[in-house]
């Protein structure tokens, strides 16, 4: 049975991970961890998923719950991280992060933490989403520049970063596919309110929605004279997110050291 540590336990994602544990085979939730001020604090982890006790108190202490963990999923804040990280690297145990958002400024952090400890960053844990990078990837190398690339994506209106993880997943590769590298920091900010000129070959635009209770749509326009074509995704329940984390952390926890994506574990399920 693999031992996994929630950390974010009080948030909507936390709860839906608990409830899914009960679904997935293998994994059992040993810990549940959220922030100082969070009101979840000493309440049972499943009984705040709605899902009855599983004798799981909501900690603040996370060095003290890794001590009994395979591996660790974070779906906290952006804020936190780099905290969760250095504490999940000097434990030497495994790391699944689907927190978005971060200063990029840490990634050099994640990217040398693959040295210690098997480390998953995921802007998405959905399978269908993965699949759907996947095939832009496949777009975007076979269609010519002439098709200009739009990302589209509409998100709950308490989403705190935009365009959303997922989109600037899409748009690298995307971008990747094309010109051998991903987007460059100042085209994903710049937009186009206020602007005057024309759309350049080669850009990808970005358009963010943020409203109700949206769990997560993406879209992916290719737009040539004549023709378009469009991939999408849409989320509407988010525990496709949660099982799709859940059965990750399961093949991250017997992985050696090193950096992995989703499409390392796509992979896998496909070669098994």
């Amino acid at each position: 049975m693999t031992r996994a540590v929630i950390i974010g336990a009080g948030g909507r994602m936390g709860c839906a991970l608990v409830r899914a544990a009960l679904e997935i085979r293998g994994i059992r939730i040993a810990g549940a961890i959220a922030s100082h001020d969070s009101s979840a604090l000493g309440r049972d982890a499943g009984e705040l998923a709605g899902v009855g006790s599983i004798g799981v108190a909501v900690s603040a202490d996370l060095p003290a719950v890794l001590a009994g963990a395979d591996v660790v999923i974070d779906f906290s804040s952006a804020r936190a991280t780099a905290a969760n990280l250095a504490a999940c690297r000097a434990a030497g145990k495994a790391l699944l992060i689907g927190t978005t958002g971060y200063a990029s400024e840490l990634v050099p952090q994640l990217q040398a933490a693959g040295s210690n400890i098997p480390l998953l960053v995921a802007p998405n844990t959905s399978i269908g989403v993965t699949l759907l990078i996947e095939l832009v990837r496949q777009a975007a190398a076979s269609l010519p520049l002439s098709f200009d690339i739009e990302v589209v994506e509409a998100h709950h209106r308490m989403k705190r970063d935009a365009p959303s993880g997922t989109a600037l997943a899409l748009g690298n590769a995307a971008a990747a596919a094309r010109r051998g590298s991903g987007l460059a920091r100042a085209e994903i900010e710049s937009g186009r309110a206020g602007g005057t000129e024309i759309r350049r070959e080669g850009d990808i635009g970005f358009a963010v929605v943020r409203g109700g209770d949206i769990v997560g749509e993406h879209s992916v326009l290719f737009a040539g004279n004549g023709e378009r074509l469009t991939l999408s995704h849409s989320a509407t329940d988010r525990a496709i997110f949660a099982r799709g984390a859940l059965q990750a952390a399961l093949w991250l926890a017997r992985q050696p050291a090193g950096a992995y994506s989703m499409r390392d574990f796509i992979a896998a399920k496909s070669n098994a």
